[in-house]
């Protein structure tokens, strides 16, 4: 009934957009046919890495693969990215794996496919000794080939993902075979982790003076990106602002809503043209049918199911439990709905919470392997716990702990709410037929039960009739209209988008360094077409243009192009400016107090010496003053009571004195470490030597113009 009333009510509306969208096929056919180099490599290539091209429709057979793999979980742009980056792995190593003359033979794939765990533990594949067969692999491969060939497709990609896994390993392994570490780089590796030094230090902040007294010009700013060019490199992105029409109930929308809901609660009259009478409709509050009464009048329909206190709505569940059978509370707003609930029963102490201590015992249904004891040693066991349970004194939760052959026995044998029918049925009997803090025994198949009743409440049966608070035909057309206003207004006024949004109490957001191939805006969720505009040639900044999103429209504005390559100064300005600052702040500090002893400029800048003790090369964090690396690397290279001069730090200018050196004792041998230096060096291996390759790789990336 729901989904009738929104497809009637927004007819007009989709009357409208459909229209526009043909005028705009057949506008878009005119002016844009051809627009992306029909004919060129650009037309079927979606990739060229070193000069190897990807045609886009093979491409685009790895991305319906992949979309039938993964389904729903994933959006259509997220698999263009996963299948794009293994492509560029792919073609990136496989050049290396050429040079090199890496190749996997038969054997090899079937040693590395004994590695998979899907594989290699499927129980379909293990022969009588637990062990993976190979033989009963091949004939899984070979049945399937003949027998289902949609799913061979997908074994042959995965073996072609095999076979690049294994020449991966391959050629990394040949990479690792030539990393080592000397007993001398084992020891300088000791030795920056345990020599120490204290110090006493002086630190001049550099926050001691203040932003607004450091003048930098834009010339300035240009030498420093200029002279660290690698920092700012930037892709090519776009900065967009946006007005979001979001199509949501009016207040006349809801205040509807609310009257249907309350109509539907007394009885009322309606006419009836084929007898000629007046016939009476029992309304929500005597109904004696409310399954039938709200399937034909509710957005939800009835629930049978008894329900405790905390399954009920959070702001209402403490009125809707005090309801007496029969009668209704509402209507009340919960989420987007307006809703009326009615109590049609009740059961006191229907939910009962309690907690076991379980005696297993050998032979009793899924006894864990640990359990030993006979039934006898089980039942005499329980009854000791019993006796122990019932002392004033002792605290249950710890006799479970440690004694439960229970899953429950890590909470303290609490076994949460349940209502009758859950457990075994002695067990259940126990715990429904006792007053709350009774402790018994009882025996199931299970073993010996030590239970203690620890709390009961009552569970309910509530029926809800329910409408959903939607927008109206005339909300959304006024919606469409006020869009369709600003979109041409903001065009063609003189005023600025912003200003104008501001004139009509429009919420203006803005979205900066969005990339060519990014999907979701902050505020509007995954929106591609927004960002496919944005990067489009015709559009120009300043350009604004509406666009149909869930729930409602945008009216967007390209408010600015950033092109690859360096950053402008305006772009780089905040991450260079606290940088030139601090060095200018640096020099400030050095040149005012060069030559000073630790006593004159602890008096001349009326900060304290403070000291630092247990510092190391691999820890250098100076209590007080932060991570200072440069710092404490100076003090390790002066001998002990030696001062340093002006040293400039990561917060502040540092004033340094070596109070004491601690060198680490000497071992008889650094191979302990020379090991571990090894091993971490080989472990970063993989990425390091394909972001290197990656890095060195020319890559012309097309995706943008397919997707």
């Amino acid at each position: 009934m729901a989904i009738l009333e929104n497809i009637r009510k927004r007819t007009t509306i989709l009357i409208l957009i459909i229209g526009l969208a043909l005028f705009a096929f057949v506008i878009s056919g005119v002016f844009t046919s051809g627009s992306f180099g029909s004919g060129s490599k650009v037309g079927s290539t979606v990739a060229e890495i070193n000069g190897n091209e990807i045609s886009i429709d093979a491409f685009r057979q790895k991305v319906e693969v992949a979309t039938r793999r993964q389904g729903p979980t994933s959006s259509s742009m997220q698999l263009v990215d996963q299948v794009w980056n293994q492509e560029v792995r792919n073609s990136i190593l496989g050049q290396q794996f050429e040079d090199l003359g890496i190749d996997i033979e038969q054997d090899q794939i079937m040693n590395y496919i004994k590695n998979i765990p899907s594989y290699s533990q499927s129980p379909q594949f293990l022969n009588e000794s637990g062990v993976f067969d190979e033989n009963k692999f091949r004939e899984f491969i070979a049945d399937m080939k003949v027998n289902n060939p949609a799913q061979y497709q997908l074994w042959l990609q995965d073996e072609k993902n095999i076979v690049q896994s294994s020449k991966e390993q391959t050629y990394f392994n040949l990479v690792k075979a030539g990393i080592g570490a000397t007993l001398k780089e084992g020891e300088l590796e000791y030795k920056l982790a345990n020599n120490k030094i204290n110090i006493k230090y002086i630190r001049v902040p550099y926050a001691s003076i203040s932003d607004s007294s450091i003048t930098v010009t834009k010339s300035e700013i240009q030498s420093y990106i200029n002279a660290h060019k690698d920092d700012f490199k930037q892709e090519k992105s776009s900065d967009i602002q946006f007005v979001y029409f979001e199509e949501k109930p009016s207040a006349a929308d809801e205040t509807a809503v609310k009257e249907k809901i309350t109509g539907l609660l007394g009885n009322s009259v309606e006419y009836n043209a084929q007898s000629d009478t007046n016939d009476t409709l029992v309304g929500f509050r005597n109904t004696k049918d409310v399954a039938a009464f709200l399937e034909r009048n509710s957005d939800i329909q009835f629930d049978t199911l008894f329900k405790v206190k905390k399954d009920l709505p959070q702001l209402f569940s403490d009125t809707l439990m005090t309801l007496k059978v029969g009668s209704t509370y509402g209507p009340y707003r919960d989420g987007d709905f307006y809703k009326v609930s009615k109590m049609v029963a009740r059961k006191q102490n229907g939910s009962v919470k309690a907690s076991h201590i379980l005696i297993g015992y050998v032979g009793a249904e899924r006894a864990s392997p640990d359990v030993k004891r006979t039934k006898e040693e089980a039942e005499k066991k329980a009854n000791e716990l019993l006796k122990e349970a019932k002392k004033k004194e002792t605290v249950f939760v710890e006799l479970a702990r440690d004694n439960s052959d229970g899953p429950s026995a890590t909470n303290g044998g609490d076994l949460g709410y349940f209502q009758e029918g859950r457990m075994v049925p002695k067990f259940n009997d126990f715990a429904f037929g006792n007053p709350v803090g009774t402790i018994g025994l009882v025996e199931t198949d299970f073993g010996f039960h030590v239970i203690k009743v620890d709390d009961k409440q009552d569970i309910v049966q509530i029926a809800t009739l329910a409408r959903a608070v939607e927008a109206s035909e005339e909300t959304i057309n006024t919606l469409f209209t006020d869009a369709t206003k600003f979109e041409m207004a903001a065009a063609s006024s003189d005023k600025t988008f912003t200003d104008l949004a501001k004139e009509n109490e429009y919420a203006v957001r803005s979205v900066n360094k969005i990339k060519v191939m990014d999907e979701n805006l902050p505020g509007l969720s995954s929106q591609r077409n927004i960002v496919q505009w944005a990067f489009t040639e015709d559009t120009k900044v300043g350009d604004i243009k509406r666009f149909n999103i869930n729930n409602g429209y945008a009216v967007a504005q390209l408010t600015a192009s950033h092109k690859e390559g360096l950053m402008s100064v305006e772009d780089a300005s905040a991450i260079v400016l606290p940088k030139i600052r601090k060095e200018r702040k640096a020099a400030q500090i050095m040149g005012e107090h060069k030559g000073k002893s630790m006593e004159v400029l602890a008096k001349d800048t009326a900060i304290p010496m403070a000291n630092a003790s247990v510092l190391t090369v691999k820890s250098p964090t100076i209590p007080g003053a932060g991570r200072e690396p440069v710092v404490v690397g100076t003090a390790f290279a002066m001998a002990e009571g030696e001062t340093s001069g002006l040293i400039e730090g990561e917060t502040g200018v540092f004033l340094v004195t070596v109070t004491k050196k601690e060198e680490a004792a000497k071992l008889d041998n650094y191979s302990t470490y020379a090991n571990n230096l090894k091993s971490s060096s080989a472990s970063k291996v993989n990425t390091a030597v394909y972001n290197a390759l990656k890095e060195g790789s020319e890559i012309e990336d097309n995706r943008a113009v397919f997707y």
